[in-house]
């Protein structure tokens, strides 16, 4: 494919400029209020380690540790889990800016409680509200973005998305650090607390002026509506445009064709060799993207610099800060050429950096408190601890940030979409309850070697990497199934599948562009 093309359908399409696009820009332009949903959740891992380093809030609670401490950070994610079993309907359902309210409205109950919390019991189930509110925000966002955005863009927005995740980390590094110096006031944590509900305050606004997902829209029988919004998006409003036929024929098809010949449930992702593949990708995704060893630093980092003798406050909140810093730049910049090196490669290099990383960090770690044991200093290893902290975040951005959510959906046919982005939230809430439960507790008790259990862990991931992730570089979100079931996938439009032909039983014949002939479903044959 030409750097000023695109496939669709078996075809090249030229390019197109976003900003010259005036549906295009307009709606691109309001997307973030869709995107910032993966912020919220951000904010709360930064804030997190910035409530930790401060002497108020651990005065409130008087002073967690271990097990306590804990409960405190998994709380969110326990919400999370608890949610799983109505993110898919309410996705479904009620369509996919209508589950993005639901959850904001959820979780601004979660933020009024977290921030008047004045017991530990009040704080937790607070939070619970919060992560059950996040739960079925953080999914539904994700998917308007990925069936919305023009096939040319789907890779760079569906990345930045989960990126994102580190600009509400960053604004939550920085809140924290201005209001540690509010002094001994509860308000010093109380006001990051509350400021964790403007997102969701801003997603309640202006979430109605993003598009609804012309699939879902397809999926429920409003073909003129769905149809309008791809020509408004994609087209600059021209509903005779071909590409605009192409892409909402492929759609439409393929869509009909799943409801009548293919099922929906649960079962169904162990149902086929393909879908079971699917199930291994999202299951491992899900953890992986968790227990790469980011779970200690991401929210445990006052912890970690305390090990290597940095225990002052502001220090503490700095650090955090420069490295949500580093985070946002290496995340959001690699997203913008994910469909150049492609997902596979991504992965691979992610998963063996961090590996390299992780080894070093672990070795320093040694280094630092058994000479520590012995009365001595070493400063030279906490630093490399330090250093190779942020390298393992670079590391670990290169395939994990924004293809998490991108590569789960697009891997995904539309009727199992939901529902398999809810397995892999399910994987990324349970890895991250186990971290956040058993990380402070792992890391009081053996120290350094727990560094040893993700080293290990590392090594199990990248040949799972190597051995099942497939590559879906510049393929169109609806053709991505040929990947996983080949000939036997349900696939509608110009490039349908022997399956498709032999379900139809009648087949139509057109030209393709280099003047062959290709199998073609009409629509009054379905």
């Amino acid at each position: 494919m030409g750097k000023d093309t695109f496939t669709l359908a078996g075809r090249e399409w030229p390019r197109v400029t976003w900003w010259k696009m005036k549906g295009m820009r307009s709606v691109y332009l309001t997307l973030w209020a869709a995107m910032i949903t993966s912020a919220t959740n951000g904010y709360d891992g930064s804030l997190m380690n910035g409530l930790q380093s401060m002497d108020s809030w651990n005065e409130s609670y008087n002073y967690p540790t271990g097990s306590t401490l804990g409960i405190l950070a998994c709380s969110m994610s326990i919400g999370s889990l608890i949610s799983i079993p109505v993110v898919p309907y309410v996705a479904d359902l009620l369509g996919r800016r209508a589950g993005v309210v639901v959850g904001c409205v959820i979780m601004l109950f979660g933020v009024a409680m977290v921030s008047i919390g004045y017991k530990i019991a009040l704080f937790v189930v607070g939070r619970m509200i919060l992560g059950f509110g996040l739960g079925i925000a953080q999914e539904c966002s994700p998917l308007l973005v990925t069936e919305l955005v023009h096939p040319q863009h789907r890779a760079i927005y569906s990345s930045i998305y989960n990126s994102l995740w580190y600009i509400g980390s960053l604004i939550g590094a920085c809140v924290a650090l201005g209001t540690n110096h509010i002094g001994g006031s509860a308000w010093s944590w109380r006001v990051p607390c509350l400021l964790q509900a403007v997102p969701s305050l801003c997603q309640l606004v202006f979430i109605w002026t993003v598009p609804e997902s012309p699939r879902w829209l397809i999926s429920k029988g409003q073909l003129e509506k769905a149809k309008k919004i791809l020509a408004d998006v994609h087209a600059q409003g021209d509903l005779d445009d071909e590409l605009i036929n192409i892409e909402f024929d492929e759609i439409q098809q393929t869509i009909q064709l799943e409801n009548e010949y293919e099922g929906n449930s649960w079962l169904e992702f162990f149902a086929t060799p393909g879908n079971r593949h699917r199930t291994i990708i999202l299951v491992t995704i899900g953890f992986f993207s968790q227990w790469s060893g980011n779970g200690i630093i991401s929210y445990f980092l006052p912890q970690v610099l305390k090990m290597i003798g940095i225990g002052d406050s502001n220090t503490q909140l700095t650090i955090n800060l420069i490295l949500s810093a580093v985070n946002v730049v290496s995340a959001t910049g690699i997203c913008f050429f994910v469909d150049y090196f492609g997902r596979r490669k991504l992965f691979l290099t992610s998963s063996f950096s961090m590996l390299a990383c992780y080894v070093a960090m672990t070795i320093a770690l040694a280094r630092f408190l058994i000479a520590k044991e012995g009365g001595v200093k070493d400063n030279s290893a906490a630093n490399t601890v330090i250093a190779f902290m942020f390298l393992f975040y670079i590391a670990y951005n290169i395939g994990y940030s924004g293809l998490l959510v991108s590569y789960s959906s697009e891997i995904l046919p539309y009727r199992l979409r939901a529902k398999g982005l809810t397995i892999m939230f399910f994987c990324v809430d349970l890895s991250l309850w186990f971290n956040q439960y058993v990380n402070p507790v792992a890391l009081d008790a053996i120290a350094w070697k727990y560094y040893i259990v993700y080293d290990l862990f590392l090594v199990f991931e990248i040949f799972i990497v190597w051995k099942f992730y497939v590559e879906t570089k510049e393929i169109p979100l609806e053709e991505i199934v040929r990947k996983f079931d080949g000939e036997r996938a349900v696939l509608g439009g110009a490039l349908a599948t022997e399956k498709v032909q032999a379900l139809s039983g009648t087949v139509g014949r057109s030209a393709s562009a280099d003047g062959g002939e290709k199998a073609t479903i009409t629509q009054h044959e379905l």
